[in-house]
């Protein structure tokens, strides 16, 4: 591979669960609980940013997508379900076999690669569409790596990014809450310090050559046990959006 922005560290963390992607009760719990929120932010700005509507069958027909850190591909698989076009990268490569055999058996096509975003931008691969969806904070530099990702947007692309806040609320929420008490991730799964503000995504995002256009918090209820969308709250999980113009 060319030089790229994987922590090796952080990769061996995800190395280690790669068999439970798809156990919504297993170690990737909390993404199983917060898809719905996630694909809900991400399908109405592709349907916005791309003129699409979204009560048709297959609404992303057309558009090449790339989901960067995919994991077990709990992305990919209702992206390429829109009609997309889908490549799913990780660095992890023991991800890919999971990703690779749980799409056969849902009977769909995607094309799954164990590679990174640089070597990805290196290739001159091009997409309307990046997802990046909790890695930025996993990564050994997240400039270098914003960067690439906003090499791989075709002009007019868009890229959906969603990361965790730096404060004291989110070490208590994901890391004491999630990791230490709820058992939900192994420890050390997050490292606190790596988590980035929404003004420093926004300035990292602008300082790859991108715009952004919008920001929602994801908000965990534990009274209802579910996840929603908030204009205001951003104190832990959060999502934005960006386009290159």
């Amino acid at each position: 591979m060319t030089m790229t922005t994987i922590d090796p560290a952080e990769v061996a963390k995800f190395e280690a669960m790669a068999a439970e992607w798809w156990n919504p009760n297993g170690k990737f719990k909390p993404l199983h609980q917060m898809n719905p929120c996630r694909l809900g932010y991400i399908t109405a700005q592709i349907a916005a940013e791309f003129d699409r509507d979204l009560r048709e069958d297959h609404p992303f027909a057309g558009l090449r997508l790339l989901d960067i850190g995919c994991g077990g591909g709990l992305l990919s698989e209702p992206m390429a379900r829109l009609g997309a076009e889908v490549v799913g990268a990780d660095a992890a490569p023991r991800n890919i076999p999971v990703a690779q055999i749980h799409a056969e058996q849902s009977g769909l096509a995607i094309d799954y690669r164990h590679t990174t975003a640089e070597d990805l931008a290196a290739a001159g691969e091009a997409f309307d569409v990046v997802l990046n969806m909790e890695v930025v904070e996993h990564v050994a530099d997240p400039l270098a790596y914003l960067t690439a990702c906003q090499q791989l947007l075709k002009p007019g692309g868009l890229m959906v990014c969603s990361t965790l806040n730096r404060n004291a609320k989110s070490f208590a929420m994901a890391i004491i809450g999630a990791e230490w008490v709820m058992r939900w991730l192994p420890k050390g799964t997050h490292d606190w310090n790596k988590f980035i503000t929404p003004e420093e995504l926004a300035d990292l995002v602008t300082r790859a050559g991108l715009t952004p256009v919008d920001r929602k918090g994801m908000v965990f209820n534990p009274i209802s046990w579910s996840w929603s969308l908030s204009d205001r709250d951003l104190s832990v999980n959060y999502v934005t959006a960006s386009v290159k113009r």
